[in-house]
């Protein structure tokens, strides 16, 4: 019952992709809003220069909001057995950069701009905000009525995950293999806790303590940042060791040298499958073009128009 369950849940956002899509275009807002992205990009800005590292999160939360339920800000809905407050979110930031955007934009243009399309606004701005280059955010996405926590444990890739998952996972939202190792170079500004690296580190198999497909010296490094069995979970480690904060393909050059932090970071470049798409990322330039264009794909996923959705008044509740 469960798995049917699910199969319906996907065909479904499928299904919206197909449709709601197509309200999606540039500039969605110029009669309707015509300082929308410049408002919210002011409020993001505003945010961000209090606390940088907010700036990834919101990166992020695009991702997490788009992969449950489509791109309808249910990642925002407040409740117990919300998204929000799933084991898997436990740790996502940005929600005050969205909830100031949303006020800065409800001052000029009262229920207009969707919640869902200012994520959108505020994971490019975020990415322009650590140096990376700018994309045109589509506009038209409606502000969903549900969320599940069940639904992101179930539908977001955990870090263990191989590239076989990661490419069934995509495909299931309409994404291909290349967009995905794309999107993954967001990780170039991402962090992530001892307690999700340890697996790789200690009692890894039968065969090998320490995940052999780790560089032998960063995995010596990893251990004294993660102690075995003593690690702090307040410690954060560095996704790209290169060039960390700095929005740029040197995530990719990390794959390269075995560093990367996770099973689902190290196995693209040891997929015979997408090894060839980081070997052209390590190219900045190519990177930065083709970031952009993959979430402008992501942006599109499961995406909900008429009565599909609303213009929430509050990001973090429906309307009443």
């Amino acid at each position: 019952m469960m798995m049917g369950q699910r199969l319906k849940s996907l065909i479904l956002i499928t299904l919206m992709a197909l449709s709601g899509a197509h309200s999606l275009r540039d500039n969605y807002y110029k009669y309707s809003c015509p300082n929308a992205e410049s408002v919210i990009q002011a409020a993001v800005n505003t945010e961000l220069d209090k606390n940088l590292k907010l700036a990834a999160g919101l990166i992020r939360m695009q991702f997490h909001d788009c992969f449950v339920e489509g791109c309808d800000a249910s990642v925002l809905l407040e409740g117990p057995d919300t998204e929000k407050y799933a084991d898997v979110n436990a740790k996502l930031p940005g929600y005050e950069v969205i909830d100031a955007a949303k006020a800065a934009v409800e001052a000029v243009c009262p229920g207009i701009v969707s919640c869902a399309d200012i994520i959108a606004y505020a994971a490019r701005d975020g990415t322009v905000k650590l140096n990376g280059a700018r994309w045109e955010v589509q506009g038209g996405r409606k502000d969903g009525f549900h969320s599940s926590a069940a639904n992101a444990e179930a539908d977001l890739p955990p870090p263990e995950f191989g590239a076989s998952q990661l490419i069934e996972s995509f495909a299931k939202r309409g994404l291909s293999t290349r967009q995905m190792v794309i999107l993954s170079g967001s990780h170039t500004v991402g962090v992530g806790d001892c307690s999700k690296i340890a697996p790789r580190l200690y009692n890894f198999n039968n065969q090998h303590f320490t995940d052999p497909s780790i560089d032998p010296a960063y995995a010596e490094q990893l251990k004294k940042d993660c102690p075995q069995n003593t690690w702090n979970t307040t410690i954060e480690v560095f996704m790209d060791t290169i060039t960390p904060g700095s929005f740029d393909s040197s995530y990719y050059e990390v794959l390269k040298q075995k560093k990367g932090l996770f099973t689902s970071d190290q196995t693209l470049f040891d997929d015979a499958r997408t090894r060839g798409t980081v070997n052209f990322l390590v190219n900045n330039g190519r990177f930065q073009k083709k970031f952009g264009e993959a979430m402008r794909a992501l942006a599109a996923v499961g995406v909900k128009s008429g009565s599909q959705g609303e213009i929430r008044k509050y990001c973090r509740s429906v309307n009443y």
